[in-house]
């Protein structure tokens, strides 16, 4: 029980369940209501037990829920996640502090689980870091004009890939996934709730859509999903454009197999990657690398790190030298204190610190994506010592940059 008027619950009947997915679709505004699910469908898209609802006397005004799920550091570990969604309050019930009430209540069901982080991707760039949230990975979208990107002569050619058909897809593509995850960091599990709710998504729509797997019958290593666009006019169009939704290559033979496939696919002008890493090579495959045209960067992950000894100690880092930093968390007070961070890991330490940060600095620099010294100039760190920006940002440093490369 929240401010006296709001309860907050854990839902569980079919109905509770189809009654918060509208309440988030009717939030979202763009969203159409869902209708027409099957006996027992909407117990397959939401994971049991981590579906919060917030009454008003009696009426369902908000919703958030979430995924058990895990996610890779930096370094290789994999700790526990909470893939977060569907926060949504209804029009008629927002600026009442409900979705305050709903996100606190879900930080600490999150914490009581043993989870180490929680991500979400945020509708908005202003909610969610008053949670302690901030933005932990980016995604590119890339359009290539398919006539002016061929390959330099020197790319590999990967392994083969053959089309198969959406009952097959899946079946076989949470396998796929399962035995290839990769190790880039920022990487998460993709539950069965978020496959069941990819297959919905698939299966609602009315335009056509194909999946292509790369590797021999059994020893699949990587797939990509992708429909064609403004299928109207598509035998006289000159702008025949497919869009890539799933580009899973996390090896080089699926990367170039797989790409090749969509190079040589006929009848298109152009190919939109709508979710790339910020150092994809692609460009540097091209022998015009101006084929390939970065249409837009926006922020993918949103993180939260919710148990700062595992998500701190989980990584790795270079022998670079050592840090002192201060944590201030007001929501889950225990992950306040000083760390002291080094190839050895982070541990709790006594004294002063070198620098001092909110949660939200923390979840930006985790995996990579942001720089201590960037968010010292935004005023999201405090330095007490000048010269520990720069260990800090050695510390922290990655070969490869963080993504993840799909909604949930």
């Amino acid at each position: 029980m929240s401010r006296g008027s709001t309860d907050i619950r854990v839902l569980d009947t079919e109905q509770d369940l189809t009654k918060a997915l509208n309440v988030f679709r009717a939030a979202m505004v763009g969203f159409p209501q869902l209708t027409g699910l099957s006996s027992g469908r909407i117990h397959q898209i939401l994971e049991p037990g981590r579906t919060l609802g917030a009454f008003v006397g009696g009426e369902l005004a908000g919703t958030t829920d979430s995924a058990s799920s895990s996610l890779t550091l930096p370094g290789g570990k994999i700790v526990g996640h909470a893939a977060v969604t569907h926060v949504g309050v209804l029009p008629s019930y927002t600026r009442r502090g409900i979705a305050t009430d709903l996100m606190r209540h879900q930080l600490r069901d999150i914490r009581d689980r043993g989870e180490a982080v929680a991500t979400l991707r945020a509708s908005e760039a202003t909610i969610y870091g008053r949670f302690g949230y901030a933005v932990a990975s980016f995604s590119t979208t890339v359009e290539v004009l398919t006539r002016r990107a061929g390959l330099r002569p020197g790319v590999g050619h990967g392994g083969p890939v053959r089309l198969i058909g959406p009952d097959e897809s899946w079946q076989l593509l949470p396998q796929i996934f399962a035995v290839n995850r990769p190790e880039r960091p920022g990487t998460i599990d993709r539950p069965a709730v978020w496959w069941q709710s990819q297959r919905l998504r698939a299966e609602s729509s009315t335009g056509p859509s194909y999946v292509a797997v790369h590797g021999e019958p059994g020893s699949e290593t990587g797939f990509v999903r992708y429909h064609p666009v403004e299928t109207e006019a598509w035998f006289v169009s000159e702008q025949r454009t497919v869009v890539v939704d799933d580009f899973f290559a996390p090896t080089d033979d699926a990367y170039l197999g797989l790409l090749r496939y969509l190079l040589d696919l006929d009848l298109i002008d152009r190919l939109v990657f709508q979710m790339l890493p910020t150092d994809d090579p692609l460009p540097w495959l091209l022998t015009d690398r101006r084929a390939a045209r970065v249409a837009g960067t926006r922020d993918e992950t949103w993180l939260r790190v919710i148990d700062a000894p595992a998500a701190l100690g989980g990584r790795s880092y270079p022998d670079q030298g050592e840090l002192t930093l201060e944590l201030d968390d007001p929501l889950l007070q225990e992950n306040s204190g000083t760390y002291a961070i080094s190839a050895g890991g982070a541990q709790r330490v006594e004294g002063p610190a070198q620098l001092e940060a909110g949660t939200g600095a923390v979840a930006a620099v985790l995996l990579g994506a942001a720089s201590w010294r960037a968010l010292a100039l935004s005023g999201l760190v405090r330095v007490n010592d000048p010269t520990a920006l720069a260990t800090a940002d050695r510390l922290f440093n990655v070969p490869v940059q963080p993504h993840t490369g799909i909604y949930f």
